[in-house]
Formats: structure tokens, C-alpha cells, sequence
């Protein structure tokens, strides 16, 4: 059953930047809830960056909300843009992405995106089914929809053109295959954060040229990182990526900056938005700002690890972060023999993760970063042989447990 149209549409504006436009949305909501037939709901991923944070899942989190008001989702994976490259805000166009590395992609992101969404609602497409069987000439009659004037309007184009950076004809044509994925699936609604407003509006346009009902474009914010300024990005490394571990991602989200605490509870959580505004005011009112941290904590960990896996986190956190002990359950690295020293191990912590490079755990032990057994280490320790049970730790949330036997 779905939901009285004015209660669906409150929980679809809560967090939104934009919405185009809200008075057909409604319409559509209306005879939907008369039809009691759920709206398509699109969003389009080119599969050029498999890994998801949370600020990638602001989106698909909106969808997921969607969902829960009885609407179906579908995927469109840009298995065929993918191949040609989006046009970007930089200086130059993006490189094509190879059959293999769309696919590895492709998978990567359809194992994500079911942290979040319904599968019982959601349809992954690949928009070569059709996109690559159009003909020449319905690739021109494609092009004959918008004219170069308009193309130009698109921010990243303008700048590339008034700097005489050279753009491809091709590039045109990104937007063009992004609006007929929507007159393809004759979606009701497309989602997408405010850096796509060119090409969701184009699909506006193009499903109206041919005759269709316009879809509603719904225009989500950029989600800042853990810098509080940037967006969330894993290049500024101020991301939390949905993979993460329980206990890093309860971490991270206890870094988040006092002043967006409301702004990830409207945009990386479910809640219904008279909760956050009871949360605001409790913030208003002089509460901790720590404690309503540790709520946005559970709750967006428990979103994609489980309620089991949370608690756990939670416990790690307050063993390791507030009593400053080390946690009981943490990984552990099987040496090889027993006169392995830090150097010799140094490749397998690369590999894990836990550094970047051999220069930049010396560069953490210049600045009283690392500590072997709750002791600040010293350059001169790393050729120190390693004992069972030995626990190193990085930074304030990385530990790691040396042992002889089978690692886990």
C-alpha cells in the first residue's frame, strides 16, 4: 500500500538540493497512489570508480527511500558511455574505460549498491542493450533533438571552450545518451547529486521531444568529507567507504565535524525528518555533541554492517578511543619465521592497507605516530626482531597483532 501522495512527498524532499519540478511530482504521485502502480525510478552509474562512500550513497539511499514508499528502482550501468567517457568539470576530457575494466567495475558497483537498496525493487540495466544497437541514422536524428548553443550551456564545456581546450565531438553526444537511457526506460523520476543537473535536465528535454511524459529531476547534495569543506572524496582521503571495516567506519563517523552532524543525518541516514529535527533541536538546546555523534554512529553502521557488527564496533571504539586500551579484537599478521623485524613485514602492511609506503611509516614514526606495545616507536626499533603477540599500532584506529601460526 502505498502512502497518502503529501507524506510520500515530505520524505522525498527531506535532504534534496533541487527538485524539477515539484508540482508534476506530485501529479505523479497522485495517480500512482489512484493507480496504486509505482513509479520508475532511475539513476545512472558509469562504472569508473567501483569504490562507494557515503557520500556516492547519498544518492542511492534517496532511491532506497523510494523504494520504501513502494516505487521500483532501475539501474542503468554505463557499460556503453562508460566506453566513450564522460565529459568532466576538468580541463580535459575523461579517458575510455576498456570492455574488461567496465565489466570488473560493473560488478563491483552491483555487489555495493545492494548494501543499500532493495532487491526485490531494483532492475540493473546496461544501457548498451541499447545504446548499442542504434543505427547512424538514429545517432543523427539524436544529435538533430539540441543544438551546440545548448551543449555549450553545460559549465565544464564552456570553461574548456573559452580556455581553447580541445573538445571532441563525442563528448557531445554523453548527455544525449544519458536523456535516452530515460526515454528508453520512460523513467519517472532520475536522481543524481547537483554535479549532474546538465545531463538529467536533457533527459527532461529529449523524453519531451518525443512526445513523452517529462521525467522529475531530483538533485541531491554534494556531501562534504571528513575535512568538513571538500567533498567526500577518496583522492583528499576524507571519505568513509561503505566497505569499510565496522569498527574504521564507527571512527570515522566520530570525526564527523559538529557542524554537519544534521547534514549527514539528513543525507547518509534513513531517518524520518521529524527525528532529525528533534536531533536539532536537542544540538540547539546544548546537548553533547559527541553523544548525538555516537547515534549517527550506530545508526549508519548498523545500515550497512548489521546491528551485530555495530555493536562490536562501538565496543572497539570505546576500548581503543575512550579508555585508550588496545582492543582484544583486532587482525592479526602471521610471520613467517621468528626473526622477522618491522621491515621485513613492511610489504604486507602495504598491501593491507595500513600504510601507504614503507617513507611514509617512517615519516608517522618521526611524528610519535606508531607504537609497538603501547611504545612510541623509534626509527632504530624497526630492525628489532618481532615477538609473538606483539601489537602495532598506527595512527589512533589501526592495530595490528604479530603471532606465529595461521592469520586471520
Amino acid at each position: 500500500m502505498f502512502l497518502q501522495p503529501l507524506a510520500q512527498l515530505a520524505m522525498i524532499q527531506k535532504g534534496a538540493d533541487r527538485i524539477v519540478d515539484v508540482a508534476e511530482l506530485q501529479e505523479k504521485l497522485q495517480r500512482s497512489y489512484e493507480r496504486q502502480q509505482p513509479l520508475i525510478v532511475k539513476l545512472g552509474l558509469d562504472p569508473s570508480a567501483p569504490d562507494i562512500h557515503l557520500g556516492h550513497a547519498v544518492v542511492l539511499r534517496k532511491i532506497k527511500q523510494l523504494q520504501d514508499l513502494g516505487h521500483h528502482a532501475v539501474i542503468v550501468i554505463g557499460d556503453f558511455t562508460g566506453r566513450i567517457g564522460d565529459p568532466t568539470g576538468k580541463s580535459k576530457g575523461r579517458v575510455a574505460l576498456s570492455d574488461e575494466v567496465v565489466k570488473a567495475n560493473a560488478k563491483t558497483y552491483c555487489e555495493q549498491i545492494f548494501k543499500v537498496l532493495d532487491t526485490t525493487k531494483t532492475m540493473v540495466r546496461f544501457n548498451s542493450e541499447w545504446l548499442a544497437n542504434l543505427t547512424f541514422e538514429e545517432v543523427i536524428k539524436l544529435a538533430a533533438t539540441t543544438s551546440v548553443a545548448r551543449i555549450l550551456e553545460r559549465d565544464d564545456f564552456q570553461k574548456r571552450y573559452k580556455a581553447q581546450v580541445p573538445i571532441g565531438i563525442h563528448e557531445f553526444f554523453y548527455p544525449l545518451m544519458q536523456a535516452q537511457d530515460s526515454v528508453e526506460l520512460q523513467a519517472d523520476i532520475e536522481l543524481g547529486g547537483t554535479d549532474q543537473t546538465f545531463n538529467i535536465l536533457m533527459g527532461r528535454t529529449l523524453q519531451k521531444h518525443v512526445g513523452m511524459e517529462k521525467q522529475i529531476a531530483i538533485f541531491m547534495p554534494l556531501l562534504e568529507g571528513l575535512d568538513g569543506n571538500e567533498k567526500m572524496s577518496k583522492s583528499l582521503n576524507n571519505y568513509i567507504g561503505i566497505n569499510e571495516a565496522p569498527e574504521v567506519m564507527f571512527k570515522k563517523l566520530m570525526e564527523v565535524p559538529d557542524q554537519l552532524i544534521i547534514k549527514y543525518f539528513e543525507l547518509a541516514t534513513d531517518e524520518h525528518p521529524t527525528t532529525i529535527q528533534q536531533i536539532e533541536q536537542r544540538l540547539a538546546d546544548g546537548e553533547n555533541p559527541r553523544d548525538i555523534k555516537i547515534e549517527l554512529a550506530e545508526i549508519i553502521t548498523a545500515l550497512y554492517h548489521g546491528q551485530e557488527a555495530m555493536l562490536a564496533a562501538k565496543a572497539y571504539f570505546a576500548t581503543a578511543f575512550q579508555k585508550r586500551k588496545i582492543p582484544d579484537n583486532i587482525a592479526t599478521l602471521l610471520l613467517e619465521n621468528e626473526q622477522m623485524t618491522l621491515n621485513d613485514v613492511m610489504p604486507a602492511l602495504v598491501e593491507r592497507g595500513l600504510v601507504q609506503s614503507k617513507s611514509e611509516f617512517q615519516r608517522l614514526i618521526k611524528q610519535n605516530g606508531i607504537a609497538l606495545n603501547e611504545n612510541k616507536l623509534s626509527l632504530e626499533e624497526m630492525a628489532t626482531i618481532l615477538q609473538e603477540g606483539d601489537v602495532l599500532q598506527i595512527g589512533k584506529k589501526r592495530f595490528l597483532k604479530f603471532r606465529f601460526g595461521h592469520s586471520r
